[in-house]
């Protein structure tokens, strides 16, 4: 009988501690919905304005050489300020920061939708750059400070990582369905609900651990050298695709990224309060995930890129039937990051996903250079696709978990910068540099082929098809490389253990911060 008794007390102090730990847990799980659909709408809209771009273009009567100018404002606001953005998150807290990035972005996408002339509709796009720059670090820096609990976390990445990679493809469907059925306007009116559900969202649910903030005052010298240094290579990039790699002012531009980035990394040795503090790039597990995964994501937009061109310039695809082709990769993207990239990462190390997963992906853009102007999809298309989906999503995954991951709470929004820089910089590499490797196979083919091309008629238009596709595949070859060199990176520059297997407890003296307790893949040094 007292047996009895003495069970009941300790049942209900059970019980009664487990209900905080239920609703703390429910509070994480409704807190990455709204981050992951703030998410959603900065990856959408890199790709959903490209569809609508040439019914805008004729709208708002922008000539050829400035249309390049509504993808090119956005990328060098977003990828030139993406550092000084995770350094505001750090200091004004992550939450404030994601509200007011939020709120940003829909006001500029309304001017946007409203525009009436190529500067409104230019001037938007850069101040949607702006907010993004604040708003993707916000996002990625709250989810790896709520979610600590190894298994939590797995699963919680799963979702962003899936989200990360297989948003551009929805961005293309998306993009197809308003510009089809609707009005161009409505690729940029769409983020308003968006933006209004996450900031609610926000606003109820997210909590920001105590002690997380670093608010020590901003490297003013750090942030013009970075800022000026990134935009230089973004711009670089972008205008070598449309004026050649030795173009005197495309030339200048990476002189000057040079320069700048070196004398950014000089000062931020010497200063007390970096902007980038050197501990974050410098461990080699985050080096690793930074660079495997900027080169990984320079194949997946070349995929992109000519995917959409060969399915409807070649293959006479409308802009909806081409987004839906995309969604066997998004599907496939969700199941390699959800069902196998997050069931595995509390099993085995990192690079044991990172490295496989491109592999696999590499595997299926090998496919993807047997594209010919008849090609079947279901025969060359979509094994080719569904590949590198699945390696995608295997890989994204584990890696912005273990960018993240042992990180001080200091330096999580700069941190979760710098994997968007990485993403940033390797699209705009890739962009241009693919580009620019299919424009130059083509030339060539088209001028091998001169005598069939200049007898007009049917076989003019196959001939040009063929210049087409073979330009395509010629620049996916160079994607497969890429692809191999980042699986390469991950399977030996990356060499942290499975996560949990270290407990460390992370503590910023400095900043007064309370200690958290963080399961970590390695030893993690204190500054």
């Amino acid at each position: 009988m007292s047996r009895r008794l003495s069970k009941r007390p300790e049942s209900g102090l059970a019980s009664s501690a487990s209900a905080p730990e239920h609703a703390a847990a429910a509070g994480r799980w409704k807190a990455l919905v709204f981050i992951a659909l703030a998410q959603l709408m900065v990856v959408l809209d890199a790709t959903i304005v490209n569809i609508a771009l040439p019914h805008a273009q004729t709208d708002l009567h922008i000539s050829d050489a400035n249309k390049q100018w509504v993808i090119t404002a956005y990328a060098l606001a977003f990828g030139g300020l993406l550092l000084f953005g995770g350094r505001v998150g750090d200091l004004w807290g992550r939450k404030r920061t994601f509200v007011v990035g939020l709120f940003g972005f829909a006001a500029a996408s309304a001017v946007g939708g409203a525009a009436v002339n190529e500067a409104m509709l230019l001037s938007s796009r850069a101040a949607q750059g702006v907010f993004g720059a604040l708003l993707a670090p916000a996002a990625l820096s709250l989810l790896a400070t709520t979610f600590t609990d190894p298994k939590e976390r797995a699963k919680a990445f799963g979702i962003f990582g899936a989200i990360a990679g297989g948003g551009g493809a929805v961005g293309l469907l998306l993009g197809g369905f308003l510009t089809q059925y609707l009005d161009w306007r409505w690729t940029f009116f769409v983020n308003i609900p968006f933006a209004i559900i996450a900031a609610l969202g926000a606003f109820l649910v997210i909590r920001e651990p105590a002690g997380g903030r670093n608010r020590n005052p901003l490297d003013i010298p750090g942030v013009i050298l970075a800022t000026l240094g990134l935009v230089s290579l973004v711009y670089g990039f972008t205008r070598a695709e449309s004026n050649g790699w030795t173009d005197s002012v495309t030339l200048g531009m990476f002189v000057a990224t040079v320069v700048l980035l070196a004398a950014f990394a000089f000062v931020e040795s010497r200063v007390k309060a970096p902007l980038l503090p050197l501990r974050v790039v410098t461990d080699r597990n985050r080096a690793g995930v930074y660079s495997s995964l900027g080169l990984a994501v320079i194949g997946m937009f070349g995929l992109f890129l000519f995917l959409t061109y060969y399915l409807q310039v070649v293959q006479g695809y409308s802009a909806l039937k081409t987004g839906f082709a995309f969604l066997p990769m998004v599907a496939s993207m969700i199941t390699g990051s959800t069902q196998i990239g997050a069931r595995l990462m509390n099993r085995v190390p990192a690079r044991a996903l990172m490295g496989p997963g491109f592999v696999v992906a590499a595997v299926g853009m090998l496919l993807l250079t047997r594209l010919e102007v008849g090609s079947s999809y279901a025969g060359v298309v979509l094994p080719g696709m569904i590949l590198l989906g699945l390696g995608m999503g295997t890989a994204f995954m584990p890696a912005m978990s273990l960018a993240t991951h042992g990180i001080e709470p200091r330096d999580a929004g700069v941190a979760s910068a710098m994997v968007n820089t990485s993403q940033q910089v390797g699209g705009a590499i890739g962009t241009a540099l693919l580009n620019t490797i299919a424009a130059s196979a083509t030339g060539t083919y088209l001028a091998s082929h001169h005598a069939p091309a200049a007898a007009g008629g049917a076989g003019a238009r196959l001939v040009q098809a063929q210049g087409l596709v073979h330009g395509y595949t010629s620049a996916i070859w160079v994607a497969v490389a890429i692809l191999a060199v980042a699986a390469a990176i991950a399977l030996t520059a990356i060499n942290a253990g499975r996560p949990g297997v270290t407990k460390v407890t992370s503590e910023s003296s400095e900043d007064g911060a309370a200690e958290l307790d963080d399961e970590v893949q390695l030893p993690v040094s204190m500054h």
